[in-house]
């Protein structure tokens, strides 16, 4: 196999001994590229040049920073086009999305490059006079980031430019099927001028890479976006460390939407629709749970059935396409076990499901949308993580809210209604840790906090200001002034 792109460790391209063919959903013909698959010793290579860099970096000036991370925020804007093409033909999100996607990672970069600039502690007096205190935020040390396939360069970038900017150094590993837009960044991270092994990039199998972040000393802190059972992993292995090392998850969801009947239907329709189907349902925070209060129930299936018809499905490079492939194989298995799942449990499959056929081979599914779904079946219970949604009656909003917060995640929660009443209770009351009102559930801002709450997140906040909280560690340091009432004893003299 001819490797055209090596892991970035201790300031070098790496040659790998072992690759991996990157493949187009749109086009299983096409081959994106061949990447490189790093070895248990490549990397702890990786591991021990972050852990050599830090010392250097986390007492770097944060003008140097800031400079670094504006460089790689303005090249990603100034390359979306280019960038969100390769995006969209790795994985499969329409071409629209895609740029919007490279968009917001040049954002991000840019909105931690000016917190480079901002960062803040306190000065307080003690309650002892002549004593005086200060708390400062530093750098956690080296931190591994684990991040998945779904936003190939969104969720790498506000994992990495918030590490960097508050000290940290990162050995970063992508998910195995988008390695072309992990590399892109990887390769604008260097050009900005970051210094040698203050950024390494890992690409592999989380069974070899990932592992190694989570055994090594080295490692202070982990950074993980991923499925609920490798969340749980990552976290054992993490608290049983030693040392134990610090722990951010995010971890998925089963979204509720909650559809009163004074809602306004075209919004509704619309919030439905694109929270529950666009980037192909593969969203964390996508709307896979719709409750629906019986006066506008019947009327409301019709519409988004109706609606679905007319969404165009195929390649996610061709203009005018709505709704791309699923991500590969392994993931259109697994909407297809829940779509046959729905029906056996009861279900009633109203519009989609089937598998579909365009110009080129690809992993096209029909957006599926379920009725007469029970809350206690297995579709509203778990991720399926694809173009599959439920709806599910309810009496009154008593009773929407009831069946929105009866799940084991937590991330996202929406309401349509034009009721002030019925929204600001919502938004109160949902287990959620992000509340839509007339929004859809997906579809967030760059520089306010991103997470959830029970089986959906863990740890700090991601993104925004609130990213501190994890990815710096607080100090409080107290200082006799001299000038004081207070002496401090010395020995002996009592």
């Amino acid at each position: 196999m001819n490797i055209q792109a090596k892991n970035f460790i201790g300031g070098e391209w790496v040659v790998a001994s072992e690759g991996a063919s990157d493949i187009n959903p749109s086009n299983t013909g096409d081959v994106v590229g061949e990447f490189a698959r790093a070895s248990a010793a490549e990397a702890e290579a990786a591991i021990a040049a972050a852990y050599d860099a830090f010392p250097a970096w986390s007492r770097s000036s944060i003008q140097l920073r800031h400079d670094i991370l504006k460089k790689v925020g303005d090249e990603i804007i100034a390359r979306k086009d280019e960038l969100g093409r390769l995006l969209s033909r790795e994985e499969g999100k329409t071409l629209p999305e895609g740029v919007g996607e490279v968009v917001r990672a040049g954002q991000i970069f840019q909105f931690f490059a000016g917190e480079c600039l901002r960062l803040a502690g306190d000065k307080l007096p003690s309650v002892r006079p002549g004593v005086e205190v200060e708390i400062t935020r530093e750098p956690v040390g080296v931190v591994g980031l684990i991040t998945p396939w779904n936003f190939p360069i969104a969720i790498p970038a506000w994992k990495i430019a918030p590490a960097l900017a508050y000290g940290n150094t990162v050995v970063f590993k992508p998910a195995e099927l988008v390695p072309a837009s992990a590399h892109a960044l990887s390769e604008i991270i260097i050009r900005a001028g970051v210094p040698e092994g203050v950024f390494n990039l890992v690409m592999g199998r989380g069974s070899v890479v990932g592992e190694a972040m989570l055994q090594s000393p080295k490692v202070s802190a982990i950074s993980f976006t991923g499925s609920v059972p490798t969340g749980r992993r990552v976290a054992q292995s993490c608290i049983t460390a030693d040392p134990m090392k610090k722990l951010q998850l995010e971890m998925g969801g089963k979204n509720p939407l909650v559809v009163l009947d004074d809602a306004d239907m075209s919004v509704a329709v619309e919030c439905a629709v694109n929270g529950a189907f666009f980037s192909t349902g593969q969203r964390c925070t996508a709307s896979s749970r719709i409750i629906v209060t019986e006066g506008i129930h019947d009327r409301f299936v019709q519409a988004v059935s109706e609606r679905l018809r007319t969404l165009v499905v195929d390649d996610a490079l061709k203009a005018g396409t709505q709704i791309g492939p699923v991500v590969d194989q392994n993931q259109l298995d697994q909407d297809l076990k829940y779509i046959r799942l729905g029906q056996e449990e009861g279900a009633k499959l109203v519009a989609g499901g089937e598998l579909l056929s365009r110009e080129t081979p690809g992993f096209y599914l029909a957006p599926a949308l379920f009725t007469e779904v029970d809350n206690k079946m297995r579709i509203a219970r778990e991720e399926i993580f694809g173009p599959v949604a439920t709806v599910t009656r309810a009496r009154d909003y008593d009773e929407a809210l009831e069946i929105a917060n009866d799940t084991p995640f937590g991330l996202s929660a929406g309401i349509c209604t034009t009721s002030l009443k019925y929204a600001g209770h919502f938004r109160r009351n949902v287990e959620a840790g992000m509340v839509m009102v007339n929004l859809p559930t997906a579809g967030v801002d760059y520089h306010v906090p991103f997470g959830g709450r029970k089986g959906s997140s863990y740890g700090p906040r991601e993104q925004g200001r609130y990213a501190q909280e994890f990815y710096t560690t607080v100090k409080t340091a107290y200082s006799f002034d001299g000038n004081g009432p207070y002496v401090p004893k010395t020995k002996g003299s009592e």
